[in-house]
């Protein structure tokens, strides 16, 4: 017999998977993990008692809106490598533009404050723990992307790895904005973006490890 053949004949009574399962299954994961991250922010680390009023402002949004697009991009990518035959990643150049935009803020930001103060705006109050606790919290969600996995049959295991952590990096980082005061754009494109970025190598680093089938 033929590889062709024992091709055919391996899949001949092989049921279809339903339109979506993957896209359901990884849903499930991250919204599992996102509950459990939510849970931590709420429970050890507290809301911040300002909430309803800061999400009445610029700042709040923008860290939102910035993480969020890190989030919904690094989905794609998740999406597109979860299948043994991965699509290309070469559309997902548009991750830079939130990156940019927010460099942009931040350059306006410094722009219109005095010299003496851009340290005190760049490292503002938790600088040392805001990328450990990004870090932290992405955790559970990157566990609930790896149960995701072990139903697919991801090839490049390394790059799958790495956007399932850059995801669960930035939602997670979107899900500590609910208790982090901090406002500047220069604090959240340094640190929350070293956070998320840990997260991606952690995810790169474990990724031939436990995503392999």
């Amino acid at each position: 017999m033929n590889t062709d053949d024992l091709i055919r004949s391996l899949s001949r009574n092989v049921p279809p998977v339903p339109r979506g399962t993957l896209g359901r299954r990884l849903a499930l994961g991250m919204v599992a993990g996102a509950l459990v991250t939510a849970l931590l922010v709420a429970g050890v680390l507290g809301i911040r008692p300002d909430l309803h009023a800061a999400m009445h402002g610029f700042s709040f949004w923008m860290k939102w809106t910035y993480t969020v697009s890190l989030g919904v991009g690094s989905v794609m990518a998740v999406l597109r490598l979860a299948r043994p035959n991965p699509q290309s990643l070469r559309g997902l150049w548009w991750l830079s533009v939130p990156v940019l935009l927010l460099a942009g803020i931040g350059i306006g930001e410094l722009a219109y404050t005095p010299s003496r103060d851009w340290l005190a705006m760049w490292l503002g109050a938790s600088w040392k723990v805001c990328p450990w606790l990004v870090l932290t919290l992405a955790m559970p969600i990157f566990i609930g992307l790896l149960w995701s996995f072990r139903r697919m049959a991801p090839t490049r295991l390394r790059e799958a790895g790495a956007v399932a952590g850059l995801a669960a990096g930035a939602w997670a980082a979107t899900i500590y904005c609910l208790h982090c005061p901090e406002v500047s754009a220069i604090f959240v494109l340094t640190w929350y973006s070293l956070g998320i970025l840990l997260a991606a190598g952690i995810g790169a680093l474990l990724g031939p490890k436990l995503m392999r089938w």
